[in-house]
């Protein structure tokens, strides 16, 4: 065997494992897409049970691409702990009187629509939280200030 017959074979060597390195990429390139796809159905058939419900709630939904990108197939936020301390907070600031610093007041709530849209993002998203929030939704004081 020559010089020149054994430096080809080398080369030939690194084109093989070149070659397999890219399949190796792309293979791992391929299962992350994949995943990432059937995620997206997911997303999206919550999202359409998500609007059919506000929509029969009377609620005005967002569009289906807002809710696919922040809720996701899983809640994403929404579902961390949604009968949480903060969470309560959040939603007890959501119930003022529109005032900032010491003018803010506390305000009593329409009882048909308090955090409706909230509960119905649980029941779709994360069903298995809807009792405790709804528990926090039944303490707060409202009365019925719209007439339907």
């Amino acid at each position: 065997m020559t010089s020149k017959e054994g430096e080809v074979r080398r080369q030939d060597r690194w084109t093989y494992w070149v070659a397999l390195g890219l399949l190796v990429v792309l293979i791992v390139i391929a299962l992350l897409t994949f995943d990432r796809a059937r995620d997206t159905r997911q997303a999206s058939d919550k999202a359409d049970e998500f609007i059919a419900a506000l929509e029969e709630a009377g609620l005005t939904a967002p569009s289906k691409d807002q809710i696919t990108r922040v809720l996701g197939d899983d809640g994403g936020a929404l579902c961390d702990d949604p009968g949480g301390a903060l969470r309560r907070a959040v939603a007890n600031m959501a119930l003022v009187n529109g005032a900032s610093g010491p003018g803010m007041r506390p305000i009593l709530a329409d009882t048909a629509r308090l955090l409706q849209g909230q509960l119905i993002a649980i029941q779709v998203y994360c069903p298995d939280e809807l009792e405790d929030f709804q528990e926090f939704v039944d303490d707060l004081k409202s009365e019925n200030v719209t007439e339907s």
